[in-house]
């Protein structure tokens, strides 16, 4: 984390220049005239007005896209010169990193030093990987009978649609844009009506770094009717999503509706967390089931949000778990000692409290917070909340919450925890604690879930890929399998 302070970040933040204006065609664009108020939730203030685009807006996008593709030069490119574009714009992300951690703290909540460290290295990271891959996917050729040669190669699937939400801004995106670009793609992003700044100012900064016009353009504007054109326009060949299972289900129907296209989905999650009693480091096993709840205001497809903790420790762990709790340092987002910013809005915050108050309803036993904080800020805080005595029928145990608000079930055998952690429509992520090895392989094959993470929580690298099984989606982020979801193989056979 750069050593600036509180005081310098609310200077910067006053100073800082934010567009709000669709950067289409390797400009800005002010598009129809309509436009809404981006809120910071840390205050409730008005950041600055941003272009609301529609179908009007998408149209001209996807047009931009469209021609860069059928007759720019960014497919035809070799491989490597795509990469060192690629390159570029991470070097540019590594120079305006403050200012692109601002934005999305300011936009979303984050608290700046989780902003800095964590969402702006994750977005560099990934441009910077994907440009060093792009010529190093290779093309095969299958041995054949001698009197034929058979070419299987990959070729750019077109034009993609790409739409994120607010919660990893730029990290999200660029898990979308840079496989593609590297791939010989043209791109249009939506970004989140509650996250456009800092997708605007990364378009804007592809642009300065030499890629092409029309090759990525950023349109604003909500989804129902923005997101909603993208998935039905007939120009796009791909549409990737990340966001809610609810409008992953839409974009599945645009699809259907339109041309076709292929739509890849990394959906919802209600992850387990299991902790055996054999667990190598209980405490540490709590520690990392608050950090990962309460992490980005617990605003994660991927959080802990189920506890599976054995009866015989369940005590001790939720115990270390509610300490933490009351210990977190919620405030400010621009507060280098904040460790749980805003959430991101007050329309999503009432959500939450909506869950909490059915939770409460419902039977479950508030353990830590479970109401508003901060209020005299006029932004949108809520306490780190624990309930346990949470049974699986509960709304509690079964429905996202997508909030910091952890769910703690018990169990005594170990075929009941794998029950329990695989009772769920979704399939995103989940956790186990032990210290057994045999345990650890029997256990993860038995999770139905994209990601397993044994005695620890949220780690990997650019190396693994990421997505969810069930309802949690389809295709893989992150890794050279993101590769497939914007290429088409094809084949040539010839005879000679």
């Amino acid at each position: 984390m750069l050593d600036i302070t509180h005081e310098e970040w609310l200077r910067r933040a006053k100073a800082l220049d934010l567009s709000g204006l669709h950067h289409i065609d390797g400009a800005d664009e002010s598009g129809g005239g309509a436009v809404f108020a981006a809120v910071s939730p840390r205050d409730g203030q008005v950041l600055t007005q941003v272009a609301d685009g529609g179908a009007q807006e998408v149209d001209a996008a996807v047009a931009a896209a469209r021609r860069a593709f059928d007759s720019g030069p960014w497919p035809r490119l070799a491989p490597a010169d795509r990469g060192r574009t690629l390159m570029r714009i991470a070097d540019l992300l590594e120079e305006r990193r403050a200012e692109l951690a601002l934005t999305v703290s300011l936009e979303m909540g984050k608290p700046i030093a989780d902003a800095y460290d964590i969402e702006l290295r994750a977005v560099i990271t990934t441009f910077r990987w994907y440009g060093q891959l792009a010529d190093k996917v290779h093309d095969e050729s299958p041995h054949t009978a001698p009197d034929a040669l058979a070419l299987v190669t990959r070729e750019p699937a077109g034009v993609v649609g790409a739409v994120v939400p607010w919660n990893f801004p730029l990290t999200l995106a660029g898990w979308k844009i840079a496989p593609a670009l590297a791939a010989g793609c043209t791109v249009v992003l939506k970004p989140s009506e509650n996250s456009p700044l800092s997708a605007l100012l990364l378009g804007r900064i592809a642009t300065e770094a030499g890629l092409p016009p029309g090759v990525l353009n950023v349109v604003n504007g909500d989804g129902p009717v923005a997101g909603r054109a993208l998935g039905l326009h007939p120009g796009v060949d791909v549409l990737a999503f990340t966001g809610s299972t609810a409008v992953g289900r839409r974009f599945l129907h645009y699809s259907a509706d339109s041309n076709l296209k292929r739509v890849w989905l990394e959906l919802g999650g209600k992850s387990p967390n299991i902790v055996l009693p054999d667990a190598p480091d209980l405490e540490k096993a709590a520690a990392t089931a608050a950090w990962g709840i309460f992490f980005n205001q617990g605003e994660m497809c991927t959080a802990p949000s189920r506890l599976l903790v054995h009866s015989t420790v369940a005590e001790q762990v939720t115990e270390a778990i509610v300490r933490r709790a009351h210990e977190l340092r919620v405030g400010d987002p621009l507060d280098p000692a904040t460790e749980m910013g805003a959430m991101v809005g007050e329309h999503h915050l009432e959500r939450v409290l909506g869950h909490i108050g059915t939770g409460l309803a419902e039977g479950a036993r508030l353990r830590a917070g479970g109401d508003r904080t901060a209020g005299e800020t006029g932004g949108s805080f809520l306490q780190p909340t624990v309930f346990d005595q949470v049974d699986p029928g509960m709304r509690l145990a079964r429905e996202e919450i997508f909030g910091p608000v952890l769910s703690v079930l018990t169990f005594d055998d170990l075929d009941e925890a794998v029950r329990l952690a695989n009772a769920t429509e979704y399939g995103l992520a989940a956790g186990l604690w032990t210290s057994d090895l045999s345990t650890a392989h029997r256990v993860s094959r038995a999770l139905k879930a994209g990601t397993v993470w044994v005695n620890c929580y949220e780690e990997g690298d650019l190396t693994v890929p990421f997505g969810g099984m069930k309802q949690s989606g389809n295709g893989r982020d992150k890794s050279v399998h993101a590769l497939e979801k914007y290429t088409e193989l094809k084949t040539t056979w010839i005879q000679l």
